[in-house]
């Protein structure tokens, strides 16, 4: 029979640790009543209209313009124009040295004149020798020659017409030789092909220049219409996309401070700058790989005083949306979705929005590694306020402007979500986690439409 005091003592220890687990949970009860409030500011979920802007920095160039490269080598012996020059169509550029053109151009002439003579005599020759076989085939007839003088008179024959061809596609030759030379004699003179400014002069007078036939050749000037000017802009692989011919654009030159011009989208470049493979092996051999851009190019409405090169920023607008639902663009975040707590309805009730906007795998699927790992990525989110808490509700977003995000599924209008502190939103806010709002609340009868 057990021992009267021992069983007391028992009983005395496990009232003991009844009441000590009672004051742990007690004390676990205060502790989450006295959580820290994290402050906040809120704005409400409305209505708006946004237009998505891709920026891009580029220059400005003419829309029209010719880099003047001679066609024949040579010296300058004539530069009548300066940088800046206003030219008209038809003005004489340059002028290249013509001494060995023109004595080009009168050998072959002399040759074509001397080809046409030997043409001529062969036509001669072939009247003869023609006459002559003629005359021997009556007399081989009647016997009156041997065979072999008979086919003496045809062979004579048979070379002077081959001959006289001959002469003939000398002359052709001859002809071609002088049209050539003709033509380079006239290359050393080079002529404005437009109406338009001498933007740019490379060359001096008195300096030699080397015409395309050798590689590239020399550029000697450009030349280009300045009334109508575009901005050329780079833009990356991730946003050419979005871009379309027609589409309207904004213009900020660094030379014109305060203003903007007005643009539009004339062509895009079907292939990307600069992805030739000695530039790729380059960028390789020094560890460096430059982003895929792709030139874009926007014609400018207005008439104003640009000069080629110039810096321009252009945004341009690709896509508008109406009346869409919308958040300051700040208030959209990213979070790993955590599984299920039976004790926690918040987290519950999370989980249950992020199976509803359809951004996690079932129970099923994530038996899974491949579903599993899809689970583990970030969702876009927002919290919206619940009382002085607030719920972490998965969104899909839309497009977005400088200030907002379209909000495609996940809120409805009207709800309070949490627009600040940056900290407090990419960091410190949790599914249930206790709030406070600061002062600085937005009141969406002021946001801006």
């Amino acid at each position: 029979m057990a021992n009267p005091k021992s069983r007391k003592r028992k009983k005395t220890i496990v009232l003991v640790l009844i009441l000590l687990g009672v004051a742990a949970l007690g004390a676990v009860a205060v502790f989450k009543h006295k959580e820290a409030a994290i402050t906040v500011q809120e704005e409400k979920v409305i209505r708006r209209n946004l237009t998505e802007l891709v920026v891009a920095n580029g220059k400005i160039q003419p829309v029209l313009q010719v880099k003047i490269s001679p066609e024949v080598s040579g010296e300058i012996i004539e530069l009548p124009v300066k940088e800046g020059q206003m030219v008209k169509k038809g003005d004489l550029l340059v002028h290249i040295r013509p001494d060995n053109y023109v004595a080009t151009r009168d050998s072959s002439y002399a040759n074509y004149k001397y080809s046409i003579a030997n043409s001529n005599t062969a036509a001669a020759n072939l009247e003869k020798a023609e006459i002559d076989y003629k005359r021997n085939g009556e007399l081989y007839k009647f016997k009156l020659i041997s065979d072999s003088d008979f086919q003496t008179a045809k062979t004579a024959w048979d070379v002077a017409r081959a001959t006289l061809a001959g002469a003939v596609e000398q002359v052709g030759m001859a002809y071609a030789a002088l049209q050539s030379s003709e033509s380079d004699l006239s290359k050393t003179k080079i002529f404005s092909p437009l109406d338009g400014r001498v933007s740019k002069l490379n060359s001096q007078l008195g300096e030699r220049v080397v015409g395309t036939a050798m590689m590239a050749g020399t550029e000697i000037m450009t030349v280009a219409d300045l009334n109508e000017m575009e901005a050329r802009v780079d833009i990356g692989e991730v946003d050419v996309v979005l871009i379309a011919v027609g589409q309207h654009a904004r213009l900020e030159v660094d030379a014109f401070k305060d203003r903007k011009f007005n643009g539009v989208v004339t062509d895009i470049a079907n292939s990307a700058k600069n992805n030739d493979t000695s530039t790729t092996a380059a960028s390789s051999s020094t560890g460096t790989q430059d982003a895929t851009k792709f030139q874009v190019k926007i014609r400018i409405k207005e008439k104003e005083v640009f000069l080629p090169g110039m810096s321009v920023t252009a945004e341009i607008e690709t896509r508008s949306r109406t009346n869409v639902l919308t958040v300051p663009i700040q208030s959209v975040t990213q979070r790993v979705p955590k599984e299920p707590d039976s004790k926690s309805g918040s987290t519950n009730a999370a989980r249950a929005h992020i199976k509803d906007a359809g951004m996690l795998a079932g129970t099923n699927e994530l038996k899974t590694g491949k579903r599993a790992n899809e689970a583990s990525k970030p969702v876009d989110v927002v919290f919206v306020a619940d009382g002085d808490h607030v719920r972490m509700v998965p969104v899909k977003r839309g497009i977005a402007d400088d200030d907002y995000w379209e909000i495609e599924e996940g809120l409805k209008e009207g709800e309070e979500v949490v627009s600040g502190g940056s900290k407090a939103i990419n960091r410190e806010l949790e599914d249930g986690k206790k709030i406070v709002i600061g002062t600085n609340r937005v009141d969406s009868a002021t946001a801006k439409n």
